[in-house]
This record gives structure tokens, C-alpha cells and sequence, in this order.
């Protein structure tokens, strides 16, 4: 070891201790153990620990322990043996057993006896490429626990939506996800995150398909049944032809302040087209009213036919409508009557934009499977 040749490019040594406190777990020592390494390396007198400046240092216990923030003796002899077992430091003895330098002639230091540091520079790439790897494994144990939250969210989420909206056994998946919300608790690793992951997807799986089923039931028969009448039969309301009186316009406005059951983060990630048309992202209820203001004329929705759904459905609710339809425009022969029709059951209480749109996240997440 004190043979072997160190790297060109020396870090400084505040750098070194940095790097190996990342890596301490593949050099087998503990917090503790660096927390009397870095009280060593404070007592070498430059800032690099290069060849040429000398790599020993030699506090005294007493002086090493007030640097320890005043750690007992008995401790630091167990930590020094952990560091030079660790193959970190060498021990140099004196004859005596002290720790001391004796100057030559010229004043210089001529021997030192003490602890060694030359073996964090022989080390150095290595203790590098395992901070690096140590550093990479933590990321991807955070990357891990963020998709078992976000997943645990999402669930959450629909559970409570589906609890106001239909009828199902929704104590049993409560109680699911609440076991691995108390599970999340604990500090896991990465096989435990992995089983914990398989869980909630398997979870947030099985309340889609609860909720997409009965979406099934209410939507598919009214679908084929809107389809039909725009294609063959004349609408009522042209989709070009604005004719709402301006009066209603602020009963529109008294519908602005309603909020949807439905979480806003659900209808945007169950629409992704909107993204195409709006790449700064939706974040709030009145962005996503704007959003889809924005995007209807595209659709051939007139003015007259948004108003309509505003003041039948309330703002966010006819956002949701007008974004769930883009999402099925290839589908929709006629987005502005669909729209008309929708509305129309909405004007007599039997339509909510919430069944549209867990169909539509269900449909997201068969992709993502």
C-alpha cells in the first residue's frame, strides 16, 4: 500500500472524505468511523494529502479526541482499528509507542510515527467509482419509492372518487392500501420497494378496472346511441349558428367556482393529447377551462355549444367534457354535436364527465402495462 502509485489528479482532501462518506458502506465503516477520519485528516496541514507534503499525521489521543468533539479514548481505539482494518489508514508505531515526528538537522520533519493517510490516494479511484455507484443505487431506490407513492396516490384518489360515485366493495381495497401506505413507513430497500411497487400496481389495477367496468355499463349503451342520432338525425342546435341569450351568460359565471369530484392531476394524465396543444402543461381548474376554450374550435365546437355545456355542466365540468372528447376525437364523428348531446343529458341531471374519464385513464394504463 505504501508502495502503490496514486493518481495524477489528486482532489483536495475535504473531497476525498466526501467521496468516501458515500461509499462507506463498500469499505465496511460506519459514520462514526469517518467522524475520526475526518478529526485525522484535520490535523494534516495542507490541503491536498499529494506525495511530496508528507501523508502522516500525529495527534496525540487527547488532542484527536477534542477534534472527535470530545470522544472517549476507549471509542477512538475501536474506530482507528476499524479505519486501519478497512485498509484506510496505516498505523505507524514509534518505538515507545507515541505518536510524534523527530526533525532532522535542517528542521524539516525527519520520521513521523502516526497514522498514515497515503492509502486515500492509492484508493482513490476506487473509493470514487464506489461513491459513484453508491450514489446511483440511491437514486434508483428514490426513483422506486417515488413511483410506490405516486402509484398509492393515484389509488387513493380513485377510491375516494369511486366512494361518491358507485356502488363496490371499496373496504376491501381501502384496507389494501392502507397496509402498504403503513408498510412505505418503514426503511426499505430495494426488494422490498420492488414487492411493495407489484402491490400497488396490482392495487391501483384492480380499482381501475372497478370503476372502468362500471363506466362500461353507463357510457357504451349511450355512446352507440348519441353516434346514431348525429349522424342521421338533424340537430337541434347548429354548431355554427351561436343563438344563447346574453343573459345566461353570468349564470355561466356563478358555475366558475364549482369544483369537479374529480382530481384535476387524473383528467390531465388521462388526456395526454392536450399536452400536443398545450406543452407548458395544465396545473389548475381555470387552466384546464382555458385549455379547453382553447382547443373546441379545433374540434368544430362553437361558441354557442360551449356556453351551452358551461352553463348546463358548470366550467370544469365542460372542460373535462370538451378534453375527454379530444382525447376520442378520432372516434367522435361530430365533437360540437356530441358535445350538444352531452350536454343535453346534463340539462336533465344524467350525465357527469367522471365515468368519461376512468374509462379513459384505463385505457392509459393498459398502454403503460
Amino acid at each position: 500500500m505504501l508502495e502503490a502509485p496514486i493518481p495524477d489528479a489528486v482532489p483536495d482532501k475535504w473531497t476525498i472524505i466526501k467521496e468516501l462518506t458515500a461509499a462507506r458502506l463498500a469499505f465496511g465503516v460506519t459514520d462514526r468511523d469517518l467522524a475520526v477520519l475526518h478529526a485525522l485528516v484535520s490535523f494534516h496541514p495542507h490541503d491536498s494529502l499529494a506525495d511530496g507534503e508528507g501523508t502522516i499525521v500525529f495527534p496525540s489521543n487527547a488532542a484527536l479526541s477534542e477534534r472527535a468533539h470530545g470522544m472517549a479514548e476507549s471509542t477512538l481505539r475501536r474506530h482507528l482499528a476499524a479505519l486501519v482494518s478497512a485498509q484506510l489508514i496505516i498505523r505507524h508505531d514509534s518505538p515507545n509507542g507515541k505518536r510524534y515526528a523527530a526533525r532532522g538537522v535542517n528542521g524539516g520533519i525527519d520520521r513521523a510515527f502516526g497514522f498514515d493517510l497515503r492509502p486515500l490516494l492509492v484508493r482513490l479511484p476506487e473509493i470514487a467509482a464506489a461513491a459513484h455507484e453508491a450514489r446511483a443505487a440511491a437514486l434508483r431506490l428514490k426513483r422506486l419509492r417515488e413511483a410506490v407513492v405516486l402509484r398509492l396516490r393515484d389509488a387513493a384518489k380513485l377510491i375516494a372518487f369511486g366512494q361518491e360515485e358507485v356502488h363496490a366493495n371499496w373496504d376491501e381495497v381501502e384496507d389494501r392500501l392502507k397496509l402498504i401506505q403503513r408498510s412505505m413507513r418503514r426503511k426499505l430497500y430495494a426488494e422490498d420497494l420492488n414487492l411493495l411497487n407489484q402491490e400497488a400496481e396490482a392495487l391501483l389495477a384492480d380499482v381501475s378496472a372497478v370503476l372502468s367496468k362500471i363506466e362500461t355499463e353507463k357510457m357504451n349503451g349511450n355512446d352507440a346511441v348519441f353516434e346514431r342520432h348525429l349522424q342521421y338525425s338533424n340537430i337541434k342546435h347548429s354548431d355554427s349558428e351561436p343563438s344563447l341569450e346574453e343573459e345566461r351568460a353570468a349564470e355561466v359565471e356563478l358555475s366558475i367556482g364549482q369544483r369537479p369530484k374529480l382530481p384535476l392531476y387524473l383528467v390531465v394524465k388521462a388526456c395526454p393529447d392536450l399536452i400536443d396543444y398545450i406543452p407548458s402543461g395544465v396545473h389548475s381548474w381555470p387552466e384546464l377551462v382555458a385549455a379547453a376554450n382553447f382547443v373546441r374550435p379545433m374540434l368544430g365546437i362553437s361558441d354557442d355549444a360551449w356556453r351551452r355545456a358551461e352553463l348546463a355542466m358548470g366550467a370544469e365540468a365542460a372542460a373535462i367534457t370538451v378534453v375527454g372528447i379530444l382525447q376520442r376525437a378520432s372516434e367522435i364523428r361530430s365533437p360540437g354535436g356530441y358535445l350538444r348531446a352531452l350536454t343535453s343529458k346534463a340539462e336533465e341531471g344524467a350525465f357527469s364527465p367522471g365515468p368519461m374519464i376512468m374509462a379513459l385513464l384505463a385505457t392509459e394504463n393498459q398502454k403503460a402495462v
